[in-house]
């Protein structure tokens, strides 16, 4: 058994060494982004502009009664933001997949609240920057991948040789995702070493992922037998 066990340790350790190189080389990758890239975003809801509570003319009943559906409308968040300056409810109703803004001043209803009140904290974010929006995503996609864990969000794009690329949320109020070019290169060679991202199929990815963390465990596995059967014995007296 021992030239077999030796062999087949030598050939599955061959093969599936490739999956221990990808793994450390993506803790490498990791400690570089760790110590050249800035710690994630804040959760930090608003934008640089406050809220007059003087100004706030409305009640929540009274600006629910503004939006579809009016008072009978089922509310499961209602949020006041400052934008532009001006206070305005942020309403989310039951079935809706958007918020309503109502001006917590007149009760004007206003659809595109949403978008300027994301470019607010984009703008924000970046000390004023001018910002570009570039996409609305409800799903996640390769860049904006699903550890970020909100959803929707505005994609905004700043013409600066960086390349940034801000992601914002109104239902969190806050930047959820800050990159640029050099940032993202980093994450997509760790994406692609540690979690085989370049497999666009995510059961073809996690069956790949199983059978290389198996080998290595065969490999492993194999590696103690040998060396119980090969150490050496105590002479008898």
């Amino acid at each position: 058994m021992k030239p077999l066990i030796r062999q087949a340790h030598r050939w599955v350790g061959l093969i599936f060494s490739l999956s221990l190189l990808m793994s450390a080389g993506s803790g490498l990758v990791h400690n570089v982004m760790s110590r050249t890239q800035a710690p994630p975003p804040p959760a930090r809801p608003g934008t640089e502009s406050g809220i007059d509570p003087h100004r706030v003319e409305l009640g929540v009943a009274q600006a629910a009664a503004r939006i579809p559906g009016g008072a009978s409308s089922r509310l499961q968040a209602v949020n006041l933001r400052g934008i532009g300056g001006e206070p305005w409810y942020q309403i989310y109703a039951e079935g809706q997949p958007r918020p309503f803004y109502v001006s917590a001043v007149d009760g004007r209803v206003d659809p595109g609240q949403d978008e300027r009140y994301a470019a607010a904290i984009a703008s924000a974010f970046m000390g004023g920057a001018p910002v570009r929006r570039t996409a609305y995503l409800t799903g996640f996609d390769g860049e904006y991948i699903n550890i970020f864990r909100i959803l929707p969000v505005y994609r905004f794009d700043l013409d600066d040789p960086l390349q940034t690329r801000l992601y914002v949320s109104t239902a969190t109020g806050s930047v959820t995702r800050h990159t640029d070019r050099n940032r993202q290169f980093q994450a997509n060679v760790f994406t692609n070493f540690h979690k085989l991202g370049f497999i666009p199929n995510k059961e073809v990815r996690d069956l790949a992922l199983t059978a290389l963390t198996g080998g290595v465990f065969a490999a492993a596995v194999l590696g103690v037998v040998l060396f119980f059967l090969t150490r050496p014995r105590r002479r008898e007296k």
